[in-house]
């Protein structure tokens, strides 16, 4: 917004470096405070770690309105950072543990379907205030950041505790309550307090905790969750999230009020594809959603990248063949990676460890977040093709990783997922390979 750079910047316009960081400073907060979300909300529990999360990115929401200098906003930006990193790695986990086993997926995409309908409000927010002379065109959606983080902290601990982790702190006769307030059929519950009971783990503290991750049985799950969460950002869909305007001018929008209308529909496209997934979110595969949107992905920026670096770009062909490739990037992620990769790292984990693995893969995230959001502006400006390159080849990379190292969880209860990894997939393709060589005749050895 041309008013906000007036503000912050006497000469009008702010710095590559600058914007990067005004972006990336809440990220650097987040991944701190992601690390310390999984032990909190272990013992404090799932719901009141998220009303802390909003009560603090509230009043970072608060300070970044009410900033006059960069560094007041720096610092309202880096509190938000806080706040974000505590509350989002325990929706997380509370929508994951809530969940009946046929009903996970579809509330977990449901999580995503909400921040993307916060997304794609943003982008039209940000279209409508641009219009207005003062100051208020920037502060206005800083001020409803704050607005709506007071709802979610007021509003978090009316809801019902995590039945899995009231029984994980011994609350037993609560769980059951808890369950019933869920609409969990009591088989059901049954079932899952049996086996969390087998699962549990004498309490220790946070140091005991994080050594458990990386146990004999648990470390390649804590590696494969955490190298997911990574490469999700290393996709990179934050680059085109923060930066739809800046792509879009440079494949030849030019206009502000276009590049804001094409963010705007990528966003519109992301909440569209989420609602579609919904009714498909627990009928198709974890690690086959993982494969085919890392195929679409990675082919995607792979091509963007090529037709910067060959010079098609300068032809006006070749600046819509960008936009619609960035709207394939955009579809192939929200329908795959956008919904499941979330719920793979929280989901591979026992109980005992659940919550800390996931605030490892959420700090991972932020961390990955934050170095796609400060670099892109700088590599864009160096190179109109590496970014692309370098994003395709991420996506593709893991492709290959889920092929080989990532089994289906799909369909199993949360306490059955230890089965799923008694045989990772290359060790199929192997022994299948191996088999397929044994049962050969002489001559069909030969042969080959």
């Amino acid at each position: 917004m041309s008013q906000f750079k007036e503000h912050f910047s006497k000469t009008g316009s702010l710095s590559a470096t600058i914007q990067g960081l005004i972006v990336s400073t809440v990220l650097i907060t987040a991944s701190v405070a992601s690390i310390i979300s999984g032990p909190l909300s272990d013992r404090i529990s799932r719901t009141r770690t998220i009303s802390l999360g909003g009560i603090v990115y509230a009043a970072g929401s608060a300070i970044s309105c009410s900033s006059n200098t960069l560094a007041q906003l720096f610092v309202g930006r880096a509190v938000a950072g806080a706040g974000e990193g505590l509350f989002l790695s325990a929706i997380t986990v509370y929508a994951v543990e809530i969940a009946p086993t046929s009903a996970r997926g579809r509330l977990g995409s449901m999580v995503q379907l909400l921040n993307t309908i916060g997304i794609a409000s943003g982008y039209f927010i940000c279209y409508g205030t641009v219009h207005i002379p003062s100051s208020l065109s920037w502060r206005f959606p800083f001020g409803m950041q704050a607005v709506v983080s007071v709802v979610l902290a007021i509003g978090a601990p009316m809801l019902p505790h995590s039945p899995r982790w009231l029984i994980h702190v011994g609350r037993h006769a609560e769980a059951q309550i808890a369950w019933a307030k869920l609409g969990v059929v009591s088989a059901d519950a049954h079932k899952t307090n049996e086996n969390l009971r087998r699962d549990d783990a004498a309490k220790s503290n946070w140091w005991q905790e994080a050594k458990q991750l990386w146990k004999s049985g648990i470390r390649l799950r804590t590696a494969l969750g955490v190298f997911l969460m990574g490469m999700q950002q290393a996709s990179g869909i934050d680059g085109v999230l923060y930066y739809a305007p800046v792509l879009f001018s440079q494949a030849g929008l030019s206009e502000t009020t276009a590049s804001f209308i094409a963010s705007g529909i990528s966003g519109i496209i992301i909440v569209v594809c989420t609602c579609f997934v919904q009714f498909y979110a627990d009928k198709w595969g974890r690690r086959s959603s993982m494969v085919r949107g890392g195929a679409v992905i990675g082919t995607a920026m792979i091509l963007i990248g090529t037709i910067y670096a060959s010079h098609a770009s300068d032809k006006p062909a070749g600046r819509w063949a960008i936009v619609v490739l960035i709207y394939v990037f955009v579809v192939g992620y929200a329908t795959s990676w956008a919904i499941v990769t979330r719920i793979i790292c929280s989901e591979i984990q026992p109980m005992r460890t659940r919550a800390a693995a996931t605030s490892l893969g959420q700090c991972a995230n932020w961390v990955v977040n934050w170095t796609v959001a400060f670099t892109t502006p700088l590599f864009l400006a160096r190179s109109a093709s590496g970014p692309y390159f370098l994003f395709g080849s991420c996506s593709l990379l893991t492709t290959v990783v889920c092929l080989a190292f990532q089994p289906e969880t799909r369909g199993a209860s949360l306490e059955d997922v230890d089965k799923a990894f008694a045989e990772l997939p290359w060790r199929i393709l192997v022994a299948f390979g191996s088999k397929k060589t044994l049962i050969m005749t002489p001559a069909q050895r030969t042969t080959c």
